[in-house]
């Protein structure tokens, strides 16, 4: 508990232990009501407080407005009707009780989801004239030496220059599994050293680094409300004024009624029934439980490794019809190996060091893998007039000798017409020496092991189409779809291919449900932006992807799209049986209080149960173990 929970508790009982004395003090009239005010104000003053300050700013109706009018009329009649004032402070009692343990399970669930994303560094180690100094990570300009000791977490992003260690990505990924660095890989703030001192060169100031992304996208996700949280708000603007109107009516009514019919009015006992419906009213239950079980929500989400930048975001997962995937990096490895090198007049080196010089500033898959298979450093200065021609191949000159490398139709349209450009059916990157063809590089990308189980397990969460766009040729984008289940496969498409046929697959299934984007983050932002909602896969240290997707997965695991996808469905499934519940309980109530059949205390318990139990079932939504 904090200091204004442990306030509120030590008032509790106080003012429970001045109710029991009082009770049994023979005390009657103005001195009975003056030993009871001492309890009901103890409990009570900053609830009146409150409800004074609301009526001055013209925010009249909320429920430290009804708490305050219920008991003060409730004192009023007993004080009028034989001096019974046990109710009025009760009814504050509970209420507080309630109001606390509300605010200690809001703030467990705050504290947990602060836990799980408590990855923002203190310091950096800051390397200044061969001596360590520990500075703020804010501080700490992109391109200076940092030193991570043993059980520190990486401050800013950054590549590794000396030493070689094991990284814990646990708090990013929701994975226990380390990852192995060394000299030369790239590292992302948030992640933990485990086994040795490494040095790391900036590449990022710490405001624009991973760590600082994730947390401000987790900062800001509350303010991108749900359909359920705009209802409750408009709700509960509506909800109130009208139980203070039929709480009023309820008192004025049936009095005059009875008059003009010639009976007894009872006064006390229609003013009591209304003051009993304005207890029973508050709204409190829904107004609290259903943003709880959003954030709860978000907060399993982000231990399990997936941020969803807002609550609209995880109910539109909940209504997803469609999955469309990218194929390379998302169902596939992305990780391209060079499998064989077939030249035409020249050494199989010589072949491989044109490519990898020509796809030398290239990040796409495949100039990843040839550069891994080359295995040399290599020489910038050699290379001049890289021109990337996007999703078709690449141009330089290198050592002077004008390299063209890329699919099948762009190297013809750079060859002369005489020669013949061989339709390999694979992964193939052809090799142009001076507009002369010299040779081919066949790649092979794998597919993960769990997209298949991924495919299996999205149809049977209700997911009725699943699609596939990728660059590849026919053939091995089917072989790919066929592999792992895919409905539908559209390939060889370029960047903006992909765009105008997301936006088709849109308009076909408008009025069915909400279509989802998969994609590896890097190269699909424009996609990702596009769809209704779009998921980047392995996204660590990718700013497109944090930018433009809406939901972050944090490793390459396609299974975590499922697991995001069921933490939604439980999410709403618990909103919607708070708001079933809790209307159900009011309307019960209200109506038992308008016709005599419950007093103020039943009210005041069908208040307070109802808010506990919906902030019990709101607080499930928080933990996604087995989900």
């Amino acid at each position: 508990m904090n200091r204004k929970q442990k306030k509120i508790l030590a008032r509790i009982i106080l003012a429970a232990l001045l109710v029991a004395v009082i009770s049994f003090l023979p005390a009657e009239g103005i001195p009975k009501l003056l030993l009871f005010l001492v309890p009901y104000l103890v409990i009570g003053y900053d609830i009146l407080i409150k409800a004074a300050r609301g009526i001055i700013n013209g925010q009249v109706f909320d429920e430290n407005f009804l708490m305050a009018i219920a008991t003060v009329g409730a004192l009023i009649i007993g004080a009028l009707n034989g001096g019974d004032y046990l109710e009025a402070v009760a009814v504050m009692l509970f209420y507080q009780t309630g109001e606390l343990f509300q605010s200690y399970a809001v703030g467990k669930s705050r504290k947990n989801i602060s836990q799980l994303m408590d990855i923002r560094p203190d310091y950096a180690n800051l390397e200044c004239d061969g001596r360590l100094v520990k500075t703020d990570p804010d501080e700490v300009a992109v391109g200076s030496t940092i030193y991570v000791k043993v059980g520190e977490r990486i401050p800013i992003d950054g590549i590794i220059t000396e030493g070689s260690t094991e990284l814990n990505t646990s708090a990013l990924t929701g994975e226990s599994m380390p990852r192995s660095v060394t000299v030369g890989d790239s590292v992302i703030s948030g992640c933990v050293n485990m086994s040795g001192a490494i040095k790391v060169k900036t590449t990022k100031a710490f405001g624009e680094s991973t760590v600082a992304r994730i947390l401000d996208l987790v900062e800001n996700a509350g303010s991108r409300k749900s359909r359920p949280e705009g209802f409750i708000s408009k709700f509960a603007r509506v909800y109130t004024p009208t139980v203070c109107a039929l709480a009023l009516a309820l008192m004025v009514f049936p009095p005059v009624i009875s008059i003009i019919l010639g009976d007894s009015p009872e006064f006390f006992v229609w003013i009591y029934r209304g003051l009993s419906f304005l207890v029973a009213s508050c709204p409190c239950a829904l107004v609290i439980s259903i943003p709880l079980t959003f954030f709860g929500g978000l907060g399993g989400a982000s231990k399990a490794g997936i941020l969803i930048k807002g609550s609209n975001y995880l109910e539109m997962l909940s209504k997803t019809d469609t999955v469309v995937f990218d194929k390379t990096g998302t169902l596939t490895e992305g990780e391209f190996k060079v499998t064989e090198i077939c030249p035409l007049g020249i050494e199989k080196r010589e072949l491989l060091r044109y490519a990898a010089y020509a796809e030398s500033a290239s990040t796409h898959p495949i100039a990843n893998g040839i550069r891994r298979a080359y295995g040399e450093e290599i020489d910038r200065s050699r290379v001049r007039n890289i021109s990337e021609h996007s999703g078709n191949g690449v141009t330089a000159e290198v050592d002077g000798v004008s390299v063209a490398l890329g699919k099948r139709a762009f190297i013809e349209s750079v060859i002369s017409s005489e020669q013949r450009v061989e339709e390999l059916g694979e992964n193939a990157v052809f090799l142009a020496l001076d507009q002369s063809l010299a040779g081919y590089i066949l790649l092979e990308d794998a597919i993960k092991k769990n997209s298949a189980l991924t495919l299996k397990a999205l149809k049977k969460e209700g997911i009725s189409r699943t699609v596939m766009l990728s660059g590849d040729n026919r053939k091995v984008a089917e072989r790919v779809a066929d592999s792992v289940g895919i409905d539908t496969v559209y390939s060889e498409l370029m960047p903006d291919g992909k765009v105008e046929m997301i936006e088709k697959i849109i308009s076909t299934e408008k009025g069915r449900g909400k279509v989802a984007f998969v994609g590896d983050g890097i190269n699909d932002a424009p996609v990702l932006s596009r769809a209704d909602i779009g998921i980047a896969m392995g996204a660590m240290g990718s700013d497109a992807a944090i930018e433009a997707a809406d939901v972050i997965l944090m490793d390459d695991d396609p299974l975590k799209i499922v697991k995001a996808m069921r933490i939604s469905k439980k999410a709403l499934r618990i909103v919607y049986e708070n708001i079933i519940f809790s209307i159900a309980v009011k309307v019960l109530a209200l109506i038992l209080v308008a016709l005599g059949a419950a007093d103020m205390w039943i009210a005041i318990f069908a208040d307070v149960g109802v808010m506990i139990i919906a902030v019990l079932n709101a607080i499930r939504a928080l933990f996604v173990k087995g989900e």
